[in-house]
């Protein structure tokens, strides 16, 4: 589970260098040192977090590493996980969001879903056994991912529902029906922004001054922070004149504006961790919401194992809800993850599961564990209409 804490560490300085690590791959980090020598010694972090993250083959999400699952490397060197999401803690967080999906493509009149970064294909496998047991007429199941390692896991575990489950490899020009993104949004490369002594600058990555061959062995470049003064700001005004450090989000707005030029009909669910603009840039949270996770174990120094970790940065729920609104869609509901997962009836599932199954889908909607820090989000194409998950506690007005 990805659930960084809402006081997050601090990251580092921009003077602060960073010594490789054994284990870091030597590949990629020559592959973004390129890239910043051929930007002229520096990039922005959202260039760096892509690169990191995405580098056909050498990234994090591109490389062939476990990333999903409950369970760290064991003894040995016993291959292990980063993190856990909510369809490998518990098989009725799908059951519950499926019966949102299946009111949803009534209302919309559509027969398809589309999953962007299907991760171990948990959640589809979960929303597409509750459709079937439902009997909602389903034409589609169309994954978008880009992680090639990540496609072969799902095509093994989705084997059952043959060529019902379709692959994409890009964002569709024109779709129809249901799209789902879990925990999508944090992944997507961010901006950074230091108010250092008064003065706003972009933080950035450069290069450390190369140390010595070893052995006969090339020197390693390793990053540092560096900031350059920039006209960015953040989209409201941060009080007091304290040192500050935060994020914008122009890829996933991108993202949604891009979506909604697609969507012809039909309806977007986006569940991930975040918070409304007023909490987001609140003057306490100065150090920004960047965190990593490895083998279960959250930190946050990006510049270090670049690519054997996963980079992330809360959501700002406000920016997508006004990126949507402007590309012509309506939000249709904003809420927690608890409320959201109640309202579609997972207490309902849990009473009707084994107790194992029970404790465990207690994680999805407790306040200390994902039921709170966890938000939701629905967006429609066409007329308004009230979907299952926002029947109580519906937020919007918090946007």
């Amino acid at each position: 589970m990805k659930t960084p804490s809402l006081t997050s560490p601090p990251i580092p300085p921009a003077d602060t260098a960073h010594p490789a690590a054994p284990t870091v791959s030597d590949a990629l980090v020559q592959r973004i040192a390129q890239a910043v020598r051929a930007q002229g010694g520096w990039i922005g972090f959202d260039t760096f977090m892509a690169l990191a993250l995405y580098t056909p083959g050498l990234g994090y999400y591109a490389a062939d590493l476990p990333k999903f699952g409950a369970m760290p490397a064991g003894p040995g060197g016993a291959p292990g996980s980063d993190f856990v999401t909510a369809p490998e803690i518990s098989p009725l967080f799908g059951y519950a969001l499926a019966r949102q999906v299946a009111q949803a493509l009534q209302a919309t009149g559509t027969d398809e879903v589309w999953e962007f970064g299907a991760g171990t294909g948990a959640l589809a496998e979960q929303v597409l056994s509750a459709l079937r047991e439902m009997q909602v007429p389903l034409a589609r199941y169309t994954i978008v991912d880009l992680s090639g390692s990540l496609r072969a896991r799902q095509q093994s575990r989705l084997t059952p529902f043959g060529d019902q489950v379709q692959w994409a490899s890009e964002l569709p020009a024109h779709m129809r029906g249901v799209v789902l993104g879990n925990e999508l949004i944090d992944a997507m490369p961010v901006q950074l922004l230091a108010r250092v002594d008064g003065v706003w600058h972009e933080r950035g990555v450069a290069l450390a001054a190369r140390g010595e061959a070893v052995d006969g062995a090339p020197a390693i470049d390793t990053f540092v922070w560096s900031d350059r003064p920039t006209a960015l700001r953040p989209p409201v005004e941060i009080e007091g004149d304290h040192d500050y450090l935060t994020e914008i989000h122009p890829q996933s707005e991108a993202f949604v504006r891009t979506l909604a030029q697609g969507l012809e009909r039909g309806a977007v669910f986006l569940l991930d961790y975040g918070f409304p603009e007023a909490e987001y840039y609140h003057p306490q949270r100065h150090m920004g919401t960047v965190m990593c996770h490895q083998a279960h174990r959250s930190d946050a120094d990006p510049l270090v194992r670049v690519g054997e970790k996963d980079i992330t940065a809360h959501v700002n729920f406000t920016a997508l809800a006004l990126a949507a609104q402007d590309a012509g869609l309506e939000v249709l509901g904003y809420t927690s993850q608890a409320h959201f997962l109640i309202n579609c009836g997972l207490v309902d599932l849990m009473q009707a599961a084994a107790l194992p199954v029970r404790a465990s889908a207690q994680r999805l909607i407790l306040e200390h564990e994902m039921g709170e820090l966890f938000k939701v989000i629905a967006l429609g194409v066409g007329a308004v209409w009230q979907p299952l998950g926002f029947g109580q506690g519906d937020r919007m007005h918090r946007l």
